[in-house]
């Protein structure tokens, strides 16, 4: 683990703020993205509001001083925000190589699209990166960079919280389900079988949908689109569900600000390893996991004094599991 330099944290700053500026314009490009129009109606004419790419809309009244002024104050906006998109991108395009150049840039590029692509979704806040990629934030929130080969990976796992509306989840996602965000990244991603929970692309990099294990009773699929990914149930990921998720920004390998959403990483270290401990876990992944938490405890106990391991913080987490875990790790927590 090694520690960014304070021009590296500068930039990183720099980075953060940048990107937020540009997203908050890149969504007020996209609010405006279906437009307005004149429609004939009879013997009137109709200000529209287009609600898709389809030419559906709502009627916002006959035309008169008011909905012309309206017309005009929307189409002015639109003009604005788009000037404003395209200066932020400009510079954050420029941050971008600097950021390359003090090798700043760590979360894989095609990772980085996907989560670009749902970050500029209204459903950017349902769905949490567990698994390896989750490391990324957490090496950004502490200011560090880990070992590369802890965060080697073919694949990012995408946790949904099965308790959320799948009618609101899916019209945020415009009707095109996950696999339309997947497809906004690489036109190549396509479900490893039909309604499976795995999409792959031509490289062969895969997106899992995982969800909690649910009651026996509900059996309806969790899918967001006719044609998309179905949810798999995994034990214990009630553990990350029911954490606090922490948004941070990290820098992807073209040296671009990227968003993820994670699990307090409390529960990330104590959820692997609690995976590192079970005898039917693979042996190969357990001695990961095992590494993994070890380096999110470190980052925390060096770095992110305010994550405090504490049974009163973690409440979320089986009592006997955090019980244990702080149990074997009593003299590195006194230190």
């Amino acid at each position: 683990m090694k520690p960014l330099s304070d021009q590296q944290r500068l930039f990183m700053v720099d980075s953060i703020q940048l990107y937020e500026a540009w997203q908050a314009a890149a969504m007020q490009v996209r609010s405006h993205r279906y437009g307005m129009k004149w429609l004939k109606s009879g013997n009137g004419e109709y200000l529209v509001r287009l609600t898709d790419a389809k030419g559906n809309g709502k009627s916002l009244g006959v035309r008169s001083p008011e909905t012309e002024a309206i017309y005009e104050k929307f189409n002015e906006g639109k003009a604005r925000a788009e000037a404003r998109l395209k200066a932020t991108t400009t510079r954050l395009n420029e941050q971008a190589k600097l950021n390359k150049a003090l090798r700043l840039g760590r979360v894989p590029a095609l990772p980085a699209k996907i989560l670009l692509e749902l970050d500029l979704s209204l459903a950017r806040d349902d769905f949490r990166v567990v698994g390896t990629h989750a490391l990324y934030a957490y090496e950004a929130m502490a200011g560090v960079h880990f070992m590369q080969e802890l965060l080697a990976s073919g694949d990012i796992d995408l946790l949904y919280d099965p308790r959320k509306s799948l009618t609101v989840v899916s019209s945020r996602l415009d009707g095109d389900g996950l696999l339309g965000i997947l497809r906004r990244a690489d036109k190549s991603f396509e479900p490893m079988v039909e309604n499976g929970y795995q999409a792959v692309n031509d490289q062969g990099f895969m997106v899992d949908l995982i969800i909690p294990k649910r009651d026996m009773r509900d059996t309806e699929p969790v899918r967001f689109a006719p044609i998309d990914l179905t949810a798999a149930e995994v034990p214990n990921l009630q553990w990350l569900s029911n954490a606090p998720a922490v948004s941070e920004v990290a820098i992807a390998a073209n040296g671009l600000p990227v968003r993820l959403k994670v699990p307090d990483p409390r529960a990330f270290l104590i959820h692997k390893a609690w995976l590192s401990a079970q005898v039917d876990r693979d042996p190969l992944k357990k001695q990961r996991d095992l590494h993994q938490a070890e380096v999110v405890f470190e980052a925390i106990k060096d770095h992110l004094p305010q994550y405090e391991i504490l049974p009163a913080h973690l409440k979320y987490l089986p009592k006997e599991v955090v019980q244990n875990w702080i149990g074997n790790h009593q003299k590195t927590l006194r230190r």
